[in-house]
C-alpha cells in the first residue's frame, strides 16, 4: 500500500518542521511522494534529494479559479523549485458554464509545462454532476495528463467509490486515477486500490502504516 500514497500536508499553518517530519516519514515508510503547498517544494525536494520519495506540489488550489496564465507561472517555479509531480485544479466554475474549449486549454498549457512529470488534475466531484464527471474523464482522456484525481480535501467532501465506478467507465487505458479527501483507513485505502485506483491521496498516512 505504502507505493500507493502521497503523503499529504497542505494546512496553511504547516511549519518548516511539519515537512520534515512527513519528509522523514516518507522515507522511511517508502510512499510514492510527499504533497505540499508551493512554498515548500524547494525545502522538501533537498529533504528527499538521494531517496525513491517524489516531491508532489498543487496548482491553483484549492478553488482552481487563478487564471490560466497564473497557474501556468505557478507550475513553472514548482517544477524550478525541484517539484516531480503537479496537481492542479481545473476552473470548476467554467466547467459548469459548459466552457469545455477552455477547461480543455488550460490542461493543455500545464502539460507543456510538465513536460515529462507527472501531471494530475483535480475534477473536485463533490461538486459535479454524473455528466460533469464523464466530461472531465473525456478531457483527461484527450489531454493525455497522467491522472484525474477527485478531490481537493477542501469541498464539501472527498472522493466516494460512486466516483471511481463513473470514472472507471469511461477513462481510456493511459489514464490513472488518484482518489483523495476523506480516506483515513488502511481499509478505505485498500478498497480504493481494489478499485483500480493507482495513488492514494492522504493526510493521515502514518496512521494507515501503523494499522
Amino acid at each position: 500500500m505504502n507505493e500507493y500514497i502521497d503523503s499529504t500536508l497542505l494546512k496553511s499553518t504547516s511549519s518548516s518542521k511539519d515537512i520534515e517530519k512527513l519528509c522523514n516519514d516518507a522515507i522511511k515508510y517508502g510512499f510514492a511522494t510527499v504533497c505540499v503547498n508551493p512554498c515548500y517544494v524547494s525545502y522538501a525536494s533537498k529533504l528527499l534529494s538521494n531517496t525513491n520519495v517524489k516531491v508532489c506540489t498543487v496548482i491553483g488550489f484549492p478553488l482552481g479559479a487563478n487564471t490560466t496564465k497564473v497557474k501556468v507561472l505557478e507550475a513553472e517555479d514548482a517544477i524550478n523549485n525541484g517539484a516531480d509531480e503537479l496537481d492542479m485544479v481545473i476552473n470548476i466554475g467554467f466547467l459548469k458554464d459548459h466552457n469545455y474549449d477552455y477547461v480543455k486549454r488550460e490542461i493543455d498549457e500545464l502539460r507543456k509545462i510538465a513536460k515529462d512529470k507527472i501531471l494530475k488534475v483535480i475534477i473536485e466531484t463533490c461538486y459535479l454532476t454524473e455528466e460533469e464527471i464523464i466530461k472531465m474523464t473525456e478531457i483527461c482522456n484527450e489531454t493525455g495528463v497522467d491522472f484525474i484525481k477527485t478531490s481537493t480535501g477542501f469541498g464539501s467532501r472527498g472522493a466516494s467509490f460512486d466516483d471511481i465506478e463513473i470514472i472507471n467507465k469511461y477513462k481510456n487505458d493511459k489514464l490513472r486515477v488518484k482518489a483523495s479527501g476523506g480516506i483515513r483507513t488502511k481499509e478505505d485505502a485498500l478498497k480504493y486500490i481494489e478499485f483500480g485506483v493507482s495513488r492514494i491521496g492522504t493526510s493521515n498516512a502514518i496512521g494507515m502504516m501503523e494499522e
